[in-house]
């Protein structure tokens, strides 16, 4: 929760002539300001939540037709990215209730999403994970026209203060979807995140206590990874992980930077009396420039791909699906790595005093490591390595 000692005043107030990326670094300037402080107490970002409701960028993917602002991928992942190098933790739910709608989207029929693609662009909801496939402790029963889901989710970002979820659960070995209000009978949304990095994106459990979901409620139809433009959901996920990722980099360079140029002093073996002189400091920046250049070139493309295979719909080919896959895996690992190394190196171009704590620069590296453990990277290279050598796509799976 926010301190009580401040309350963040953020303009809730949508600015009608403003573009979507301009919302973003509106409100990412004012979410800068306490992500620190918000970093260090953890639990629910409440009023960064709700200035993103007010905001109107949870309607961002949504098509016009249906009350949304019809954003391609590309401007959605780019808000994405604006607000991750300020906060990543609240990047992090903001996108994936994107990837939730993406998942109603994808797998179920017009009369199903489009329902719910109105109520959530009318009402500013809320979308949270609770899916997590590869925790299988929640079970389905059928019964007469319904169903029942019964168990514990791990994982569950944005959960908390949202107003639905897509929640999973197994029925006679069968991976089933459902799309729920938060606030059902039985749904029990638990506050139990308490990681090193990504502090506020309250991944921890969900619990199912004979909750009832309807038949109406189940993504059956087509399913996943029932037809190459189904199997696209894995890839979005992966891309926006991609520009979270590349968000943190470029956050922790322009704290770096910062810090380089108004407090970081010489080495006083250098032989110069400015730290920006220093050849060694120079060097490291250019590799810090050039990496994120490189990713952000990488990253841009696999989006272009992304939203050219959005629009060809049911008619994406695995082949074409298959293209995006390798644009995503690239900019993934290369945003894995050159993330994680400016996050790390950072510090040898702002000194020991960079890292008291009250400055909080570690955050950068603790949310980057974080997230990059719950995908090995190593995996994706091998992905490519297949490619590189065989030109053989990946094969679709809930996860790649």
């Amino acid at each position: 929760m926010n301190s009580p000692l401040f309350i963040p005043a953020y303009a809730f107030d949508p600015v009608s002539n403003e573009t979507p990326a301009q919302t973003a670094a509106r409100l990412a300037q004012a979410f800068a300001a306490t992500a620190a402080e918000r970093d260090h107490q953890g639990g629910t970002p409440k009023a960064e939540r709700d200035a993103l409701r007010a905001s109107g960028l949870l309607a961002l993917s949504i098509p016009r037709e249906h009350g949304g602002l019809g954003a391609s991928w590309r401007e959605t992942l780019d808000v994405v990215r604006i607000l991750a190098a300020a906060d990543s933790s609240v990047a992090h739910v903001f996108a994936f209730h994107h990837l939730m709608l993406a998942t109603v989207r994808l797998f179920s029929q017009p009369a199903q999403w489009q329902p719910w693609f109105e109520h959530t662009a009318r009402l500013n909801w809320f979308w949270g994970n609770a899916l997590n496939p590869l925790d299988d402790r929640t079970v389905s029963r059928r019964f007469d026209g319904w169903r029942e889901f019964s168990g514990r989710k791990s994982f569950c970002s944005g959960a908390l203060d949202s107003e639905m979820l897509i929640a999973s659960a197994l029925q006679d070995g069968q991976l089933l979807i459902a799309a729920l209000p938060t606030l059902r009978s039985g749904i029990a949304v638990m506050e139990d995140w308490d990681n090193i990095g990504q502090r506020q994106t309250d991944s921890g459990s969900v619990t199912f206590e004979k909750v009832r979901v309807e038949e109406g409620e189940i993504l059956a139809d087509p399913g996943p990874l029932s037809t190459p433009f189904a199997c696209l959901r894995p890839l979005i996920a992966q891309l926006i992980l991609t520009n979270i990722y590349l968000g943190i980099a470029e956050g922790a360079f322009d704290d770096a930077r910062h810090y380089t140029q108004h407090e970081a002093r010489p080495w006083h073996r250098s032989g110069v009396e400015q730290i920006g002189q220093d050849p060694y400091v120079l060097s490291h920046y250019g590799d810090f420039w050039l990496g994120l250049e490189s990713v952000r070139a990488l990253t841009e493309r696999a989006a272009d791909r992304l939203d050219a295979a959005w629009a060809q719909g049911s008619e994406l080919t695995e082949d074409e699906r298959g293209e995006v896959a390798i644009a995503i895996a690239a900019a993934k690992i290369a945003a894995t790595r050159t993330g994680l190394d400016i996050c790390n190196r950072m510090f040898d171009v702002t000194g020991a005093r960079a890292t008291h704590a009250g400055l909080r620069l570690d955050r950068h590296w603790r949310n980057l490591r974080t997230h990059t453990l719950h995908d090995p990277v190593d995996y994706k290279i091998r992905e490519l390595g297949v490619w590189a050598l065989t030109r053989q796509y990946p094969s679709p799976s809930f996860y790649s």
